[in-house]
C-alpha cells in the first residue's frame, strides 16, 4: 500500500476515525493491528520474518535487562544482532556476495559460476532491522529499560508510517508516545496534513516528473554525452531528494494525525556549505544511527587524525553498502568518505582559526562558493548511486564535458532533443525546483509549517486548495503513481 495510492487515500481516514473513537486504553492495540495489516498489504509473505525479528530482539532485550553480568549482556546483544543482521545480509546481500566472489576469482584465472537464489527483499527490512539493533544497543548501554510487553514493543518496530522507509525511530524517543494519555489536538492534526501535502508535492510534482527523463538517460548511457548528462545528473539529485524527503514528510505528517512525533529526517540539505553539514541535514535518522552505532564505537573523532579518517571511511562505506547490494553504492559511500577526509584536512591546514571576521559581502560570496562546491560534489556522487553499474557511472563522469564549453548552444539544443524536453516542460520542472529551494532556504531559519498556521483561515485554505489542485491536475495529465525509491533499500 503506497502512500500515493488510492487505497491509502481510503485507508488513512478510516484509521484516523477509528483511533480517536476508541477508548484511550485500547488505542495502542488498534494501532498495532492496523500497522500489521498495513505491512501485510505490502509484503504478506515476509510478515512472519518481521514478527520473528521483533521477537528475537525483544527476548534479547529482556535477557539483558535481567542480567547483572556485563559479559552475559554482551553475549545476548551479539547473538541477537547476528540473527537479525543475518536475515538482512541473507536477503539483501547473498547474491551480491556470491557474484562478487566469483568475479574476483575469475580475475585470477579461476572459472567459477555464481550460485544465486531467487530472493525478494522483504519490505522495510533495512529500516526495522536498524531499529531493533539500536533498541538492543541502548539497553546494553543502560540508556533505556527493556519493554516487558511484546505487543507494545512490536508496535514500536512496526508502526505503519515508518516501518517501510523510516524515519528510523529510537525507542527512547518514540515508544512512550504510543502509551501515554493523549487527547486529539486539532492544531497538531492540521500540522500533519500540511506536512503530508508538502510531501505529496515533492513526490508527485517534482520527483515523479523528473523520473521519466532520468530513467531514459540512465537506461542507455552510451547514447548520450555532454549537457544531457549534466542536466540528467542534476535532475536525479532533486528527484531522490524530493522522493525520499517527500516520503518522510508524509510519514511524519501521518504520525502527527495520531499526535505522535517522529524525528525530522531532512533539513534543507542542498543549502549545505560542506559535506559534513550535508550529512547533518540529509537522512538524519540514518546518519545519526551510523554516528551513534558505528562511528563513535570505532573511536569517533577522539582518536588520532589517521584513525579518525579511517572511522569516517568505514562509516561511509557501511552506509553505502546499507543502501544496496551493488558496488555502485559502495563507491558512492567511499566518495562521501573521501570528501570528508579531504574536507577535514583542508580545514586543519588551510583554514586559519584566528583570521579576522569577513565582511558581509565576502561572507556571502564564501557561502555561495562553498554551497555550489558542496552541491557539485554531492551531485557527482549521486551519479554512482543511480547508475546501473560502475562502468555506466564512469562513462557519464568522463563524458559530461563533451561539447559543452566550446559549443554550449548546440549542446543545450541536443540535450533538449535527447531528453524529449519541450520549453514548457523544462520551465515547469525548473519552477518546481526553484519553489522547493526557496522553501528550503526560508526553512533554514523559520519553521514554515508552524508560522503558516498563524495565517488567517481563508489564506491557509486557499493555499491548501491550490496545492491539492495542482497535484490532482498533474496526475490527471499524464501522472502515474510510482513507488518510492527508498522502498528498494
Amino acid at each position: 500500500m503506497l502512500f500515493n495510492s488510492l487505497s491509502f487515500l481510503f485507508f488513512l481516514p478510516i484509521v484516523f476515525l477509528l483511533y480517536w473513537a476508541c477508548p484511550q486504553k485500547v488505542r495502542w492495540i488498534l494501532l498495532l493491528l492496523i500497522s500489521w495489516y498495513f505491512y501485510i498489504s505490502c509484503s504478506p509473505q515476509y510478515f512472519p520474518l518481521l514478527i520473528f525479528t521483533t521477537f528475537i530482539s525483544w527476548a534479547a532485550g529482556l535477557a539483558m535487562g535481567k542480567s547483572n553480568d556485563t559479559r552475559d549482556k554482551k553475549k545476548y546483544l551479539a547473538a541477537a544482532c547476528v540473527i537479525v543482521l543475518g536475515f538482512l545480509g541473507f536477503y539483501k546481500y547473498f547474491n551480491f556476495l556470491t557474484t562478487s566472489a566469483c568475479s574476483f576469482a575469475n580475475l585470477f584465472g579461476f572459472s567459477m559460476q555464481p550460485f544465486t537464489l531467487k530472493l525478494v527483499q522483504p519490505a522495510g527490512i533495512s529500516f526495522y532491522t536498524f531499529m531493533t539493533v539500536s533498541y538492543l544497543a541502548d539497553i546494553y548501554k543502560g540508556k533505556i529499560a527493556p519493554e516487558l510487553n511484546f505487543a507494545k514493543y512490536a508496535l514500536h518496530i512496526s508502526f505503519f508510517p515508518q516501518v517501510m522507509s523510516g524515519p528510523i525511530g529510537r525507542a527512547g524517543d518514540l515508544m512512550y508516545q504510543f502509551f501515554e494519555e493523549r487527547e486529539f489536538d486539532a492544531a497538531e492534526a492540521e500540522s500533519g496534513l500540511r506536512m503530508m501535502l508538502w510531501g505529496y508535492f515533492k513526490k508527485m510534482i517534482v520527483a515523479d516528473s523528473l523520473s521519466g527523463y532520468v530513467d531514459m538517460v540512465y537506461g542507455n548511457v552510451t547514447y548520450y554525452f555532454g549537457m544531457t548528462f549534466i542536466i540528467t545528473s542534476i535532475m536525479y539529485t532533486f528527484q531522490i531528494y524530493c522522493d525520499f524527503s517527500g516520503y518522510s514528510d508524509i510519514a511524519i505528517g501521518v504520525a502527527r494525525l495520531f499526535n505522535i512525533q517522529l524525528m525530522d529526517n531532512f533539513k534543507s540539505p542542498y543549502w549545505s556549505r560542506s559535506i559534513r553539514e550535508f550529512w547533518s541535514r540529509w537522512h538524519i535518522s540514518l546518519s545519526t544511527w551510523f554516528r551513534d552505532y558505528v562511528y563513535i564505537p570505532l573511536g569517533g573523532s577522539r582518536v588520532s587524525p589517521a584513525k579518525k579518517n579511517r572511522n569516517q571511511m568505514v562509516t561511509m562505506l557501511v552506509s553505502g553498502l546499507w543502501h544496496g547490494a551493488n558496488w555502485t553504492f559502495v563507491v558512492w559511500g567511499a566518495l562521501h568518505g573521501i570528501y570528508q577526509v579531504i574536507e577535514g584536512f583542508c580545514k586543519k591546514h588551510f583554514v586559519k582559526e584566528d583570521a579576522k571576521p569577513k565582511s558581509k559581502g565576502a561572507k556571502i560570496a564564501s557561502n555561495i562558493f562553498h554551497g555550489l562546491l558542496t552541491f557539485a560534489m554531492v551531485d557527482i556522487a549521486w551519479i554512482f548511486f543511480r547508475a546501473d553499474s560502475i562502468s555506466d557511472a564512469l562513462f557519464i563522469v568522463t563524458h559530461m564535458h563533451n561539447g559543452v564549453i566550446l559549443h554550449f548552444a548546440n549542446a543545450w539544443e541536443k540535450m533538449m532533443v535527447d531528453m524529449n524536453l519541450t520549453v514548457f516542460a523544462l520551465l515547469k520542472v525548473a519552477a518546481a525546483i526553484l519553489a522547493l529551494m526557496a522553501y528550503d532556504f526560508v526553512a533554514l531559519k523559520h519553521d514554515i509549517s508552524r508560522e503558516f498556521a498563524l495565517c488567517k483561515l481563508p489564506v491557509r485554505w486557499i493555499a491548501y486548495t491550490a496545492v491539492t489542485t495542482l497535484i490532482i491536475v498533474s496526475q490527471l495529465h499524464g501522472g502515474t503513481a510510482q513507488s518510492f525509491i527508498y522502498f528498494s533499500f
